[in-house]
Formats: C-alpha cells, sequence, structure tokens
C-alpha cells in the first residue's frame, strides 16, 4: 500500500498513486490554466473546483478511471486531458475481489514516545478502561420511551446533567419583545445564557443517558435480537457503569434475550442492572417512582468510582466519516489512519465500519487480513450486503450522497477508496458482524451502514471508548456513551463550522503540514478528551444520537 503523498502550500494539485489517472485540485483551477505533471503540462479544458479530478491524459468511452491505485469508475463518454470528472462523463465501477494467500507485511510505526503515555480512565472489573462514566436508561421496546422522557425530566436538571436552554430564553424575550411592541425588532441582542459551573450532585458520574429507538417490536425477530445484542454492547461498553433498562412485557425484545445476548459478550459480566417490567406493576406511577428510586440509590454507589491512569492500549476507537468531500481521502483520513497505526502498533483497538464505503477496496483489505477465515467472513458480509441492496432497486453504487458528489466524490468506488484510509496500512485482525463486540487488538471491520448514526450507534455497541469523525461538509452527529471527536478535512469548514468541529486537519494542504504530524497531535488531543480534561463539541451540544440498524437495507 502507497502512504498518501506529502504536499507543498503552492502545489495546485496531487496524485494520489503512481498508477492514478486522474488528478486532485487542490485549489479552483481555471479553464486554460497550466498543471505540472509527471514532466509535461496539462492545458486545463474546463474549470475544476478545488477536491475535484481532472484526467491527466485522453480517456476513450469504457475506459477505467483509476485513483488510489484502484478502480474508481468508467468512462461514459470520451474525457479529454485537463477535463474535469464529473457525473456525466464517468460511472461507478470496481474491481472484483477474491480470496486468497495473502503474506501482507506490515511496517508499523514507531511508537517509542507514546509507550509510556497514559490517560485517565475508569478502569472495569473485566480489565476494560472507560473515558467516560456514564449510567444509562434504555428501553427495549418503543413502547417505553415516555416512561424514559419521565425519568430523564426527573433526573437530568436536578442532578445537574441538563444545560441552560439558551434558546428558551431567546423565545422569552421575543415574547416580551411582541407583548409590548407587537412586533418583533430584533433578536440581535439577546444575551445567551453563560454555562454553568459544575452544578453535578455525582462528581464522579459523567452522565446519565436517555437512550429512545422505535423498535423491540412490530418488526422482525431478526431486528429485535439484534436490539438486544446492541443493548448488551452498550451496557457493556466501557464507558457504562451500569444501567436502569424498561421492558413493557410482551414485545419481541425480551429481558431474558438481553441477559443472553450479554453472557455471550461477556460471561464475567457484574455491573449493576435495574430491570422494570411495566405489565408487572399495578400503574405506570408505580413503576416510575421505584425505578427512580432504585437509580437514585445506584448512583450513589457509582460515584464511589474514581479516574486512574490506563496506557494507550486500553483506548478501542472507532473510525468514521460523514459529510465527505474531495479532500476527506488526502488529510483527515490518512491522519486518522496514521493514528489507527500508532494504536495498533501500541496493542490498542481500532474500528473501522460503514461496509458500502468499502467498495472498491476489498481486494486490499482481503490481503490485509491475518487469515483467510476473517477474509471469508469480510468478503462474504460485503456480498450479502450489496445483494440484499441491489434486490430493492438500489447497491452500493447509489451510496454518494448530492453534498458528496457536490465536493468532488462521483462515485461509490471513488468515495470509499478515500474512506478506507481511516484504517492506516496495518493488518485487519478481525471482522465483526453487526453488534459483534470487539475482541482482538488491531484494526477490526465492522459491518455498518454509512449512515452516520447508525454507524456510530454500532461502533459503540462494539465497544468503542472513542470515536474520530473526520467530515468536509460539517455534521453535528454524537454518541450518547462515546465521544465522538469531529475532524475536518479543510480549514473553510473548521472557521466556519467551529461550534462542531474538534480538529482541523486543513493545514496539510494548506501549510504542507505531514499526515504523520497531523496524527500525532490528533493523538494528543484524544488523550485529553479520553481522560476527561477536554469535552467534545458534541458533548458540549449534548448532541446523543442513536438509531439501531435494522437489517432491511440501509447504505
Amino acid at each position: 500500500m502507497i502512504s498518501t503523498p506529502s504536499l507543498t502550500k503552492l502545489q495546485k494539485s496531487v496524485q494520489l498513486h503512481p498508477m492514478d489517472n486522474v488528478l486532485v485540485a487542490l485549489h479552483d483551477l481555471k479553464k486554460d490554466e497550466i498543471v505540472f505533471h509527471d514532466a509535461k503540462t496539462i492545458c486545463l479544458t474546463t474549470e475544476v473546483p478545488a477536491k475535484h479530478k481532472f484526467a491527466t491524459h485522453d480517456l476513450k468511452v469504457g475506459h477505467q478511471v483509476i485513483m488510489y491505485g484502484v478502480v474508481v469508475g468508467r468512462a461514459t463518454q470520451p474525457i479529454g486531458a485537463g477535463e474535469v470528472i464529473t457525473t456525466q462523463n464517468l460511472k461507478h465501477d470496481a474491481k472484483g475481489y477474491e480470496v486468497r494467500a495473502s503474506h501482507y507485511q506490515w511496517k508499523a510505526p514507531d511508537v517509542s514516545k507514546w509507550r509510556a503515555t497514559t490517560f485517565m480512565g475508569y478502569c472495569r472489573s473485566d480489565g476494560q478502561v472507560g473515558t467516560r462514566n456514564f449510567w444509562l436508561v434504555v428501553p427495549l421496546v418503543f413502547c417505553e420511551n415516555r416512561n424514559v422522557d419521565f425519568i430523564k425530566n426527573a433526573f437530568a436538571k436536578k442532578l445537574g446533567y441538563a444545560k441552560p436552554d439558551k434558546y428558551e430564553g431567546l423565545v422569552e424575550s421575543l415574547i416580551a419583545q411582541y407583548k409590548k411592541n407587537g412586533v418583533i425588532k430584533s433578536a440581535q441582542h439577546i444575551q445567551e445564557n453563560e454555562v454553568e459551573d459544575d452544578q453535578r450532585l455525582f462528581k464522579n458520574i459523567d452522565g446519565i443517558k436517555f437512550l429512545s429507538h422505535s423498535g423491540g417490536c412490530g418488526g422482525t425477530r431478526e431486528d429485535s435480537d439484534n436490539l438486544c445484542k446492541l443493548i448488551a454492547g452498550y451496557l457493556n461498553n466501557p464507558n457504562v457503569a451500569g444501567a436502569t433498562i424498561l421492558s413493557l412485557g410482551c414485545q419481541h425484545a425480551q429481558i431474558e434475550i438481553l441477559k443472553q445476548s450479554l453472557e455471550t459478550i461477556n460471561p464475567s459480566f457484574d455491573k449493576p442492572l435495574l430491570f422494570f417490567e411495566q405489565q408487572k406493576f399495578l400503574s405506570e406511577e408505580t413503576l416510575l417512582r421505584q425505578a427512580i428510586l432504585e437509580t437514585f440509590s445506584m448512583l450513589v454507589n457509582v460515584n464511589h468510582v474514581n479516574r486512574s491512569p490506563a496506557p494507550l492500549s486500553q483506548l478501542i476507537v472507532g473510525l468514521k466519516c460523514g459529510g465527505s468531500d474531495g479532500f476527506s481521502g488526502i488529510t483527515a483520513n490518512p491522519a486518522m489512519g496514521h493514528v489507527s497505526d500508532l494504536l495498533s502498533a501500541l496493542g490498542g483497538k481500532t474500528i473501522l465500519a460503514e461496509f458500502p464505503e468499502l467498495c472498491g477496496v476489498e481486494q486490499e483489505l482481503i490481503d490485509r487480513s491475518v487469515n483467510t477465515r476473517i477474509a471469508k467472513k469480510f468478503a462474504q458480509l460485503m456480498t450479502e450486503y450489496n445483494s440484499k441492496a441491489e434486490a430493492i432497486g438500489s447497491g452500493f453504487s447509489m451510496n454518494p450522497s448530492p453534498g458528496n458528489i457536490k465536493d468532488g466524490l462521483i462515485t461509490d468506488a471513488m468515495k470509499s477508496a478515500g474512506a478506507a484510509k481511516k484504517g492506516g496500512t496495518s493488518p485487519v485482525t478481525d471482522v465483526l458482524n453487526y453488534a459483534e463486540y470487539v475482541r482482538e487488538n488491531g484494526l477490526n471491520l465492522l459491518c455498518t451502514p454509512g449512515n452516520d448514526v447508525e454507524a456510530t450507534t454500532g461502533m459503540a455497541g462494539s465497544g468503542a471508548n472513542l470515536i474520530i469523525f473526520s467530515t468536509g461538509l460539517g455534521t453535528p452527529t454524537g454518541n450518547p456513551v462515546a465521544p465522538v471527536i469531529k475532524t475536518s478535512t479543510n480549514s473553510l469548514l473548521a472557521n466556519r463550522l467551529s461550534d462542531l468541529v474538534d480538529f482541523d486537519h486543513g493545514d496539510i494542504i494548506t501549510e504542507g503540514k505531514s499526515i504523520e504530524q497531523s496524527g500525532e497531535e490528533l493523538l494528543s488531543l484524544m488523550v485529553k478528551i479520553a481522560s476527561g480534561e477536554v469535552l467534545t463539541k458534541a458533548e458540549q451540544l449534548q448532541q446523543e444520537d442513536f438509531i439501531p440498524w435494522k437489517r432491511g437495507v440501509s447504505l
């Protein structure tokens, strides 16, 4: 595997692999502008916006377009040298793949400077270490969402976990203006509520997380069983100290199925769990009073847990991208891949998900698998997933969103080739089906959709205690139990949406910073976040998205 090339400040374009027959524009390029490549000049025949690609030589109809060294599409009409690649002249195409003998040799990065680095985490009895200490309140079926909300309303503000609602103050001011003047003149002068000091009653509990969902009954048994496996993964996640679980009683997702799922994941599971089945209570009020009373009592006990030093090998990091652009595979994703390689070399665990966004790079990942069993499982999951999508008139080729395409990701294979950079270069040590829990050190592949929330939900359910999330267009995605660190592919986005972005990789292009340096700076921030010294922007915004994947088709 060839790494992403280093860039210079004044560079107009970049070839990402010696085999590529397209270049990526690093800045907006004008028609008739001259670009130097491979000791030759290319005169641009069209405008080429930043992040988009243009051909290095003439391509005939049917010719394959190569990028990152892999097939990313096929020309549907003649494309001249210096002509921009668009959805009008290119369609998705990717090479097939096979499970074959591989002798992949990995040169691990030098991690000597990181070996003594620790983060302050919550050590669990099973050997896992949390970056947060959360209590969960979670329903087994959507019928209990209302009761989850009642418990949330009772606890969140009184225990100091709900931030002041600055928008309530805005509406109050608008009401006052309207009552006084009969019109709304301006809301610009309204001051936002200041963030109060830590008012938490339980100082060692980072939050109570209230989940809700639309599953548990009325769908397929596969979906309800997978929901139980997913919730079991959340309960076993090292960031979770214990949970209050609400059940109606008659639904598919039974308490016993959840317990069996927990037994499969962790036979020695010993966290405190409180179960409340509504149909066994005389009234809803009786249920809620008992649930609140027992939960409060458990919070008192859980509050005795303290942070202590832990090595970086205890990090379990999800790798995700969303709202991707044409720079994703050049800046943020390779830097994230370097972090993944560093953690793999240190004995940590990383999780690369989004199987629709691995289309076209299957062979590389198969060849990086540590044995044929893992390679076969990956190939089988990819084939089955795409077949289900095609059966309903979709398919991986339909994965890129309008925003992806507008910012240079023309085909799914092109998007995937850049998305796969998040996994670095280390060997694939395991492949996990959805809701399977991570066990192996190193790089793990997890079957999830590309859908931002379904993927992050799945990674936390597989044990991630941190998630890195690169974005080129901007997204507020967060997770209830795993802090989501948002990284930007470009500085324009980082400056424009500074309330969403935690780290900017844009200087890889603007300043010529190396992928390795940018990745190590990101890892330094991750250590602070893991220790609770810094809250992610998603945490500050209380963005806590939770959407279980129903195994009908979702891309």
